[in-house]
């Protein structure tokens, strides 16, 4: 298996948290998001390629190009986080979903590079604004899981989960803007015991060959 990413994307951090808590093996292949090699002709004709066949075949976690969601939601349906219960596995996915579906995707990095340019604003408007709309998802998110007898160790019961899978990459990414956490001691909670574990710790960026 071949996973294409970057070592500071959240996403690509889902990802292999997903495939270490499965135990799949799996090549790292890095893609400079800040040098645009994303966008190199090649790599995009490989994901047209997939995209092809993937009209004609079901995909698994194994079809390492599809959004980090899709990748990491059919890596834990063999148990890791979506319980059968629908209204368990409702609650895992909305909790998943208030990160993946709320928070990131006015946080991610062409955001952030449109604002600077062409809209002009400077790191401090920037980091105002990062930390702005993660300080409102973390707050709706510390409500639900602190106020839920069904939050364990981890967002859910006492094994991690899907919704683990995508709170941590966002936890560790606003340490990058300096987000004071002090506001939400069960998140911190849930992030310190998820980083206890190997498959966390392995999927960490700074752990990752193209980390700088």
């Amino acid at each position: 298996m071949i996973l294409h990413g970057y070592f500071r994307s959240s996403a690509s951090f889902r990802v292999r948290i997903a495939l270490n808590l499965k135990r799949i093996d799996y090549e790292h292949v890095g893609h400079h998001l800040r040098r645009n090699e994303q966008r190199a002709p090649d790599y995009l004709r490989s994901i047209r390629k997939a995209s092809s066949r993937y009209s004609t075949t079901r995909a698994t976690c194994c079809s390492s190009r599809w959004r980090s969601s899709n990748i990491s939601t059919r890596c834990s349906r063999t148990r890791l986080s979506c319980p059968a219960i629908p209204a368990i596995g409702a609650r895992v996915r909305a909790l998943a979903q208030l990160v993946a579906c709320d928070i990131h995707p006015i946080n991610n990095l062409r955001i952030l590079r449109y604002l600077r340019d062409p809209l002009g604003h400077d790191e401090a408007a920037v980091q105002a604004w990062y930390n702005h709309w993660i300080a409102e998802g973390f707050t709706a998110f510390e409500a639900l899981v602190a106020e839920d007898d069904r939050t364990g160790k981890f967002c859910h019961g006492d094994e991690p989960g899907l919704a683990d899978i995508c709170l941590v990459p966002q936890i560790v990414n606003s340490q990058n803007y300096s987000l004071d956490l002090s506001p939400y001691p069960t998140l911190r909670r849930i992030h310190e015991n998820c980083m206890a574990l190997d498959a966390f710790q392995r999927a960490h960026p700074k752990q990752q060959p193209d980390a700088e």
